[in-house]
């Protein structure tokens, strides 16, 4: 005849925290995001010590650039999709990206 092992006592998990990307994603409600087309790098500026394309607080038209994504050696010009303010820059300069990565946050008009 076989054993059959004991059942571990059950106990309750520590309530966990919600993730910071779930945070984030709360109070990003309502607006849009501009996601990365590409895997890459990402670069804020046309060059090292150049201001940046967009910061906080700007206005962006659809078609602006935005940021480039370095990829495979090739800077690719990064357009907005929608006219607005940009809320937030949600990477930092020279930062690996993947596709569809959330770069900008964006209140539409």
């Amino acid at each position: 005849m076989l054993a059959t092992p004991a059942a571990a006592p059950l106990t309750a998990a520590p309530p966990s925290e919600p993730a910071p990307a779930a945070l984030a994603a709360d109070s990003d409600a309502g607006l849009h995001m501009i996601k990365s087309p590409i895997v890459g790098t990402y670069y804020g500026s046309p060059s090292p010590g150049a201001a940046p394309f967009v910061s906080p607080g700007d206005h962006v038209d659809k078609g602006q650039i935005v940021c480039i994504i370095e990829a495979m050696k090739l800077m690719n010009e990064i357009e907005s999709d929608v006219a607005g303010e940009v809320v937030k820059v949600l990477v930092t300069n020279g930062q690996p990206i993947e596709f569809g990565q959330p770069l900008f946050a964006v209140r539409t008009a």
